[in-house]
């Protein structure tokens, strides 16, 4: 069984349509969404967690339809979104006690490891925490009661970067049990980069790509080598190309390169930006 499928999701708004947007995320792997600002990321999250209305399409959520599913989704779905959603009157030790009458499967022993883990006061008003300890504390919530799939939005937004790279740690290891599927975007891409088994790639509200993230860094690379011998490659392998006076540089498809032509890798984040320049 799949975590989640999308297929055809259409949400149209004045200057902006998500547009037809197919997605399969396999159980156990984890799937990072890249897109600038404005990209749908935020609104396809909103849409499968039914916060907004969709125009059109399916979403399926560990079997169930989105809009069945209510149930199933409270208890099985874990969430962080962008802004942490809880009241700011409340403590840590407050929003323990109330989770555990919110969901069936609330572990207040894993929640009180977590918010150690993240060196979170105990008794100090929610209002008062800085950004980054909001996210930590959403993170604990997500990840106390059960979840089978985590959606976050920009979790890992406000952390410092050995912060970050802890709870990326995390993320991993909540997937090495095969009933467990992250899908999480974020606009630090080597995050991503890091955490992700698929990437799919969003640009004005349409599916650039969705591939395994390995097989991508397989399929492109890039050349640099004066122009002249840049302009040797058939258009069907260079996706990108850019010169300068001080020669060439290209995305390119590996498959399509002689041999004798040496390529370097290819990053996520160039990669996306890369093929943005040229959509």
């Amino acid at each position: 069984m799949n975590a989640l499928e999308i297929k055809n999701l259409t949400k149209r708004y004045p200057g902006f349509t998500l547009d037809n947007l197919n997605l399969i995320l396999p159980s156990g792997c984890i799937m990072g969404l890249v897109g600038e600002n404005g990209a749908g990321k935020s609104t396809t999250i909103k849409l499968i967690l039914n916060m907004i209305r969709k125009d059109g399409g399916s979403i399926t959520i560990l079997g169930q339809d989105s809009q069945e599913g209510a149930i199933l989704t409270k208890e099985d779905v874990g969430v962080v979104l962008d802004e942490v959603g809880l009241p700011e009157c409340l403590t840590v030790r407050q929003v323990g006690k109330i989770m555990a009458n919110t969901f069936k499967q609330w572990d207040s022993a894993e929640y009180e490891r977590l918010a150690g883990r993240f060196s979170l006061p105990w008794d100090k008003a929610f209002k008062d925490f800085s950004r980054g300890m909001k996210m930590k504390l959403g993170i604990a919530v997500a990840m106390s009661h059960g979840a089978r799939l985590l959606i976050l939005d920009e979790a890992t937004s406000g952390l410092d970067p050995v912060v970050r790279d802890e709870v990326v740690d995390m993320f991993s290891e909540f997937t090495r049990d095969e009933g467990h599927s992250i899908l999480i975007s974020s606009h630090i891409v080597s995050d991503l980069e890091k955490l992700c088994d698929y990437i799919a790639f969003l640009h004005k509200g349409k599916l650039m790509l969705c591939e395994e993230k390995d097989r991508l860094l397989d399929e492109y690379g890039m050349v640099h080598a004066p122009a002249e011998r840049l302009n040797e490659l058939s258009e069907d392998a260079v996706l990108y190309k850019k010169e300068s006076r001080y020669g060439a540089e290209a995305l390119v498809l590996r498959s399509q390169v002689p041999k004798d032509m040496p390529i370097s890798p290819v990053s996520i984040e160039e990669l996306f930006i890369l093929m943005v320049k040229e959509a």
